[in-house]
């Protein structure tokens, strides 16, 4: 996989909680990645659900980033919030409209957290849907019975292969997960639709994030594909888990870089964090020193155990 100074990377944190460890660990891998090579990187926000992400926390994140010299190239203007790029997405929506790609799904299990990037055990399968299947006069005693539906896109038995920079080869059938949500019942487009657009519309030819997001990428690769992109060059990085074998989450506030920044100086917390990923000893250092130690070699491809 090569990688030139033409790279253009990307931070996408979801502001619905605090910086973690674990997300850090991927954002200083982005960014190690694409500054080793002079390369630029983008900030988006990925708040496409705002019940779930505020403002408050966005400003938090790049705070965190920028105390931690992680900078970026774009300034945060409108256009790089998800939040404010609807009607991009409805340009989209009815794009794949046009060419029969959507049909309405009314399954209430398949809408669970389409909005945004899906966790591990989340990834929903379409065994038991039926939906588009469903006769017109079906669809409409469904809605007449108060049913909303959420949008699907069809997805053809197709093998996508491609080669990630981190895990080498990877074959995945995009007929396994079966069709996908792009916009939930509420209006809200999901994540697969707005990540794979932005990225396209944004010009990101390099994604490094973690290994939970291995299984979305063949959707992301066939659906810039779809709407006439080139596809990023992708490479994933291991999840930082707890001692019990838990993936760090926002959603249970582990080891927040807000706390950490309390008792412990930038240096401190980049080189705790070199030390896990095998760039580093565990001496506090700043991120410019590590540009020359980096290599993906170094990395571990199994997921890595704080103690």
């Amino acid at each position: 996989m090569s990688v030139t100074s033409d790279t253009v990377g990307r931070f996408a944190p979801s502001p619905s909680g605090y910086t973690h460890l674990g997300n850090l660990a991927s954002y200083l891998l982005a960014w190690l990645d694409v500054r080793s090579v002079g390369g630029s990187i983008i900030l988006r926000i990925e708040d496409l659900d705002l019940n779930r992400c505020s403002e408050s926390f966005a400003e938090q994140i790049a705070d965190d980033l920028k105390f931690l010299g992680l900078d970026w190239d774009n300034e945060l203007r409108p256009e790089f919030h998800q939040s404010r790029r609807t009607s991009m997405y409805e340009d989209i929506f009815r794009q794949l409209m046009k060419h029969d790609m959507l049909y309405p799904c009314y399954c209430s299990r398949s809408q669970r957290l389409a909005a945004s990037a899906p966790h591990p055990g989340e990834y929903s399968h379409d065994t038991g849907c039926r939906c588009k299947y469903l006769s017109y006069y079906e669809r409409l005693q469904l809605e007449k019975a108060g049913k909303t539906p959420a949008w699907k896109i069809r997805v053809p038995d197709k093998e996508i292969v491609f080669t990630d920079g981190h895990y080498g080869a990877v074959r995945q059938n995009l007929a396994d997960d079966g069709d996908f949500i792009v916009r939930r019942s509420d209006g809200v487009f999901a994540y697969q639709l707005a990540v794979s657009f932005d990225d396209m519309a944004m010009g990101v030819n390099r994604v490094v994030r973690g290994r939970d997001l291995l299984n979305s990428t063949a959707k992301q690769i066939w659906l810039i594909n779809e709407l006439g992109g080139i596809p990023p060059e992708y490479c994933h990085a291991p999840l930082l888990i707890s001692e019990s074998g838990k993936k760090l989450s926002k959603r249970d506030g582990d080891l927040s870089i807000k706390q950490l920044r309390k008792s412990y100086s930038a240096e401190e917390i980049i080189g705790f964090l070199a030390k896990q990923l095998n760039i580093g000893d565990c001496k506090p250092t700043g991120v410019q020193e590590l540009l020359n130690r980096f290599d993906w070699s170094l990395i571990p491809k199994n997921d890595i155990i704080l103690k």
